[in-house]
């Protein structure tokens, strides 16, 4: 588009009598609206793809919201991979449907609650190239809900997965998980043994566990009660959830590659898991016997298993270090043959993300986080050499969702700060071409921003690196936002975000700057390690000095004016601002941030984090180092108005942090608001709670930093 406006500007200039003539146009201004808190919680959100065993067609969901009642819808949409003028058809499968997923037997795969039972169940349906749907019919009736499924490679089974009690011998019982509600009262009772008692926003049901059961699919449908691939019940039988929680999904199991059994990742659960980070992978052959530990050597974490489509090895990604979740991921290589082990990337610094196999066996194609961006890279199994794909014009900004095609070709989503998910193609590992136009357009009519990185020399000398975004074409000083990540072993890195998104704020008006300090990720194992025990040191000496250097980069970030927002490891560094920086801001935006050290240690649900931060010891073991980085202890130099965010659902981070902090600022007389959302987890998801999130957080930032005349 610019290069059509420079040929155009051309052309007139040349037409002019004489360059003594010429008088140079002021650039008309540009009248688009600012971005919104509206639009970003309305804007749709594309998923991953599901693409057609002969590569021809990608089926993707879009969820739009209401902008009315915020009320949430998914559909799915057909795109031709081989039409490059092909437009996307939305696909009517007669009722709700998810997940999409292509069988090798021509069927789409999906999850729908249109049954009589109102329970999501697998269906499947007849897609054309054109769209048309047929032949739509249920694939299971189960009493318990499933929460997802895989079809085997040769589509004669298929493994779905959902809340089970261990006890069911198939896919629900009745009655199931009901002994700690002894009565006659509504206390749930706990025995000390039976490891989570409350796990991210829910609280556990003991004997209910994510299990997964593998069917034999008999004229398009689940027959027989199906193989658990936790194995028979019983004395030492396998206890945990098969796809790990709370995040884990379908890239926790894997066909093998002559459909005679499945991969799959699991945690036991016991009085021991909430400190475990020693997730195994496992094989169950479908024989009915226990499945058996592949990485029981191992007692830290191992997940993402891939099988190579030729059947001779399975691909997985495995840490080091028992107890740490932000360990390196190294690309490990088993031959299934002989169960020999071999570490693939143990010289790459990067800690994957993703892995998949070409389909010819030839090559893994994995995602890791590199620098502010999250690329593709191409593996070999041989040499285990790792090549970085340049599959996008500019920077690679955010790649997920890859599946590889015949030929070197790849189908994924992309993302930046700039622009949320669209589908991309890329032909023979070249450059990509979108394949969608789900929100571009739309946010092509709002004002637009941006962003620039930038380094400096941090904590230790180290390079450090940071982005400044902002809206394009503003004149004169911005007032300045200071964006601290969670994690804290994460990245504010070149992404899309539906909840900290720097150009929705950035459009407020504001300079948003991000640091990746000492912790974050994408820039080496060492640097992420370098926050260990050391929560308050330099990670705050980063942040101080690169909100320095993008005010001396950039003279219209106004950092006199300015505040700071972070959420999770990001709020607690507001807290540890609010004492060991207290000058600088004019006010802070605390989200589900530690306040207190000691109490943190006994009630947030995953121990291990929380230990391992702070030395591998518990607070009554070694206090000195929970109380060295604890904010409580500065409470007496708090003056920065601050506003406090919290959900009652959150058990990572209790809400019982936030309201100590709240109240801290009360007893200093330092002015305050408190945000408490009694139906959201750590995460702020809901459309009407995230449109009241950002208009409080607009609001408590334009008082303090767009003061009224």
């Amino acid at each position: 588009m610019k290069i059509s406006t420079g040929f155009v500007a051309l052309a007139a200039l040349c037409a002019l009598p004489s360059p003594a003539a010429a008088k140079p146009r002021a650039p008309k201004p540009d009248t688009r609206a600012a971005m919104s808190a509206q639009d970003l919680v309305t804007l749709p959100r594309l998923g991953g793809a599901a693409v057609s065993g002969d590569g021809s067609l990608a089926i993707y969901p879009i969820t739009e919201t209401d902008p009315a009642s915020y009320k949430r819808t998914t559909a799915l949409y057909l795109r031709s991979l081989t039409d490059k003028r092909g437009a996307p058809v939305k696909l009517d499968l007669g009722g709700t449907a998810g997940s999409p997923a292509f069988a090798d037997d021509g069927w789409l795969y999906f999850l729908s609650d249109r049954g009589a039972g109102g329970t999501d169940q697998v269906w499947r349906a007849r897609v054309s190239p054109a769209g048309a749907v047929s032949d739509v019919a249920q694939v299971t009736s189960l009493k318990a809900a499933v929460g997802g499924f895989t079809v085997s490679p040769d589509a004669t089974k298929i493994a779905v997965f959902g809340d089970v009690g261990r006890e069911c011998a198939s896919f629900g019982c009745d009655p199931e998980g009901s002994t700690h509600l002894p009565g006659p009262g509504t206390g749930r009772l706990y025995d000390a043994d039976t490891g989570f008692v409350r796990h991210w926003d829910q609280w556990e049901t003991p004997g209910v566990y994510g299990r997964t059961f593998a069917f034999p699919l008999v004229n398009g449908r689940a027959s027989g009660d199906g193989v658990p691939l936790d194995g028979p019940n019983g004395k030492n039988a396998l206890v945990g959830d098969t796809p790990t929680k709370p995040f884990g999904g379908g890239e926790d199991m894997a066909w093998a590659a002559d459909s005679h059994g499945l991969f799959f990742a699991a945690r036991k659960a016991d009085a021991d898991e909430p400190r475990s980070t020693n997730i195994d992978l496992w094989f169950n052959d479908l024989s009915g016997r226990a499945p058996i530990n592949l990485t029981e050597s191992n007692q830290a974490t191992d997940t993402l298993p891939a099988p190579s489509p030729d059947g001779k090895w399975l691909a997985y990604a495995a840490m080091a270090r028992p107890g740490y979740e932000a360990d390196k991921l190294t690309v490990m290589l088993r031959e299934l043959a002989t169960g020999k082990v071999r570490a693939l990337t143990t010289d790459w610094d990067r800690s994957v993300g993703s892995l998949a196999w070409t389909p010819d066996s030839k090559w893994i194609v994995a995602t890791a986080g590199d620098v502010l961006d999250n690329p593709v890279f191409r593996i070999d199994p041989t040499s285990g050499k790792v090549e970085k794909l340049d599959l996008m014009a500019g920077n690679e900004a955010h790649i997920g969702d890859v599946i590889p095609l015949t030929g070197g070709d790849l189908v994924f989503t992309r993302n930046s700060i700039g622009a949320p998910n669209e589908l991309y193609v890329a032909r023979n590992w070249g450059q990509a071409m979108p394949l969608t136009d789900a929100a571009t357009t739309i946010l092509g009519k709002r004002a637009p921003i941006v962003t620039r990185r930038f380094s400096f020399k941090g904590a230790n000398g180290d390079t450090v690196w940071g982005q400044i975004t902002k809206l394009d074409g503003r004149k004169g000083p911005m007032p300045a936002i200071l964006y601290v990540h969670g994690g804290p072993q994460g990245s504010f890195d070149d992404s899309w975000s539906n909840r900290w998104n720097p150009r929705v704020v950035a459009s407020q008006g504001y300079a948003v700057v991000s640091v990746d300090f000492h912790g974050s990720t994408g820039y080496g194992q060492a640097f992420t390690d370098a926050i260990t025990n050391d929560w308050g040191g330099k990670p705050l000496e980063d942040l101080q000095k690169g909100f320095a250097a993008a005010a001396a980069l950039d003279p219209q970030v106004d950092t006199d004016n300015a505040c700071a927002m972070g959420a999770s490891y990001g709020g607690y560094m507001m807290n540890w601002i609010a004492g060991r920086w207290p000058d600088k801001f004019k006010c802070l935006v605390q989200h589900d941030g530690v306040f207190d050290a000691r109490a943190m240690a006994y009630e947030t649900e995953e121990l291990w984090f929380d230990t391992w931060e702070h030395g591998g010891k518990t607070y009554f073991e070694d206090p000195a180092a929970y109380e060295k980085w604890n904010p409580v202890n500065y409470v007496d130099q708090w003056k920065t108005p601050m506003l406090v965010i919290t959900s009652e659902n959150d058990f990572r981070i209790p809400y019982t942090q936030g309201l100590a902090a709240f109240t801290a600022l009360q007893m200093k007389d330092v002015p305050a608001q408190l945000l408490v959302f009694p139906d959201e987890n750590h995460w702020v998801l809901k459309g009407k709670n995230s449109l009241q999130w950002h208009n409080t957080v607009f609001d408590w930032l334009s008082r303090w930093l767009k003061p009224k005349k």
